[in-house]
């Protein structure tokens, strides 16, 4: 008996020391409606059951109630399969679990989780005239332009660094991208863990500007602390049966730092169609944390539902509402997503965009799906035109010569038409131009060096094309008399600048307008135009000598 006593001592010891150090690593969710849960079992069974794994015959002395022993024999070769088959159950509940959880056995159901409003282009996307609501700047020139802010804080810089991980946020009524510091390495973290991380990176993904911003009280739980610091390991000693999302750095209202993460549910059989059905707010700064329904998530928090997530719900719809076996066979009125999305701020919330093309995955899309991150609400916009990576090939082929790299575009509505919007960057990643590409028509391209300017141009275009006669101007008008003309180029353009003797200085792009080339000092003239990024300088969307 000594034996089996050692033997279950062993089992108790490996159970809580191995499943304790599994735990503390892995942070599996104890919640049996996910597969890590079940894995997580499997091994822990495995380290209870092990010292009995073994192939021999023992002998156990049994007393009776006269207190004589006689000798039983216990075959312990008997129990291994009884303790394989422990082993086993929890991953066949995993296979069983997904099987009857798949698309196969429950496609509508997949194709039924969510409603899609059907609106028309033009009545519900409002017309753009500046864009300042569209995240043109994707995150590999985000981390470019945030790592300039640290670059003249040496002291903050050699011991933190930004992370490789922006969240796009509404501040303001803007586009943001944010992104937490990090410390640089385990010893950065042991030497500065008592005061923690001091501050955050925003970037203005519309202008191209970065800023730090200091914090009164540090951040203490970062996704770069070891052991207790760790972020992900506070939130699971939290809610250890909670199944987390994605998570995401935000700042509130006050400019506070917090992380939003999203619990997610089952919504068909076991491990089928995770969604989110609860929101965490965690306060990075002291750990506290507040956990809402999904119905009831405050209004100041941008994402709950990430991009990837909002595209995969709509796909389930666009290819299984036909059945599972029409999706892989006959395609009968099957569509999907692009393989990427952008981003569009309107009223106080984050949309996702991405275009809609049909199974055949050919260069044109039926139509356009804007998913809001933070209420999972659709809207489908049944435009038909180029696909966005052919709207960015025309973007790149307009400047060529250059080598620019276009981002993934965004949709905005100019003078009535559908619209992909997206910036050019060089080798850098360095955001060098603005790029306008017509959707319906996409050889109608138009670049320029800010919005201002490529507006101007693209505006031109759709008049001289004959596709909008609506595509007015939209600056102010001036009236003034030329005291100075000035020549530069830029890049590969040509530029001509006017000093007024109203005290303004305006800027055209004779690439766009060549009838500029013939203004001279003391003509009078008439121009619309639009403060651009630099103070005191105007760019000329158009012109006329003043009558």
């Amino acid at each position: 008996m000594k034996k089996i006593f050692k033997k279950i001592l062993i089992s108790v010891l490996l159970v809580l020391v191995g499943g304790g150090i599994n735990f503390y690593i892995n942070l599996p969710a104890l919640n049996p409606k996910s597969s890590e849960f079940w894995s997580f079992l499997a091994f822990v069974i495995f380290l209870a059951v092990l010292p009995f794994i073994i192939v021999d015959k023992s002998k156990v002395i049994k007393k009776n109630a006269e207190g004589k022993g006689t000798y039983i024999n216990i075959d312990f070769k008997s129990l291994n399969f009884i303790a394989i088959g422990l082993i086993v159950l929890p991953l066949i509940v995993i296979l069983v679990g997904n099987i009857f959880s798949s698309t196969i056995f429950n496609a509508k159901r997949y194709a039924s989780l969510i409603d899609v409003e059907t609106v028309a282009f033009e009545e519900d996307m409002p017309e753009t005239n500046d864009v300042t609501n569209v995240a043109l700047m994707d995150t590999s020139s985000a981390i470019i332009i945030g790592n300039r802010a640290l670059g003249s804080l040496s002291e903050v810089v050699s011991q933190y660094q930004s992370s490789n991980v922006y969240s796009q946020i509404n501040y303001g009524g803007t586009p943001k991208k944010v992104s937490s510091l990090e410390y640089a390495d385990f010893f950065k973290w042991l030497g500065n863990r008592d005061r923690g991380v001091p501050g955050y990176i925003m970037v203005d993904p519309v202008y191209n500007t970065s800023e730090y911003k200091k914090l009164k009280n540090p951040i203490h739980y970062t996704e770069s602390g070891y052991f207790g610091d760790d972020l992900m390991r506070k939130l699971r000693l939290s809610y250890p049966t909670k199944i987390f999302g994605t998570h995401s750095f935000e700042i509130d209202e006050n400019g506070d730092p917090y992380y939003i993460f999203s619990c997610l549910s089952p919504r068909i059989g076991l491990f089928g169609a995770y969604d989110v059905s609860e929101v965490i707010i965690f306060n990075p700064c002291d750990g506290s944390s507040e956990i809402y329904d999904v119905e009831n998530t405050p209004s100041w928090i941008d994402i709950v539902y990430d991009g990837y997530l909002a595209t995969k719900k709509y796909n389930w719809q666009g290819m299984l509402s036909g059945g599972y076996w029409n999706s892989v066979i006959g395609n009968v009125g099957c569509k999907q997503t692009t393989d990427d999305f952008g981003y569009v701020v309107r009223g106080d919330d984050v949309w996702y965009f991405t275009g809609v093309t049909s199974i055949a995955a050919d260069e044109s899309n039926i139509g356009f799906i804007l998913s809001n991150a933070r209420t999972g609400e659709y809207k489908f916009y049944p435009v038909v035109g180029a696909e966005e990576y052919s709207a960015m090939n025309a973007a790149e082929g307009e400047v060529q010569e250059k080598g620019y790299i276009a981002s993934f575009p965004s949709l905005i509505n100019v003078a009535g038409e559908a619209t992909y919007i997206m910036v050019l960057k060089d080798s850098g990643g360095l955001v060098k131009l603005y790029a306008l590409v017509n959707v319906e028509q996409y050889s109608i391209v138009a670049t320029g060096e800010t919005q201002a300017a490529v507006m101007a141009s693209y505006k031109k275009l759709l008049r001289e094309n004959g596709v909008s006669s609506d595509a007015a101007s939209y600056g102010e008008e001036y009236t003034f008399g030329i005291v100075e003309v000035r020549m530069a180029n830029i890049g590969n353009e040509s530029f001509i600048y006017l000093l007024g003797n109203d005290g303004k200085t305006y800027k055209g792009n004779i690439s766009v307008d060549e009838s500029l080339i013939t203004l001279r000092s003391l003509d009078t003239i008439t121009v619309t135009a639009t403060e651009s990024d630099t103070e005191g300088i105007f760019d000329i969307e158009s012109w006329q000598f003043a009558k």
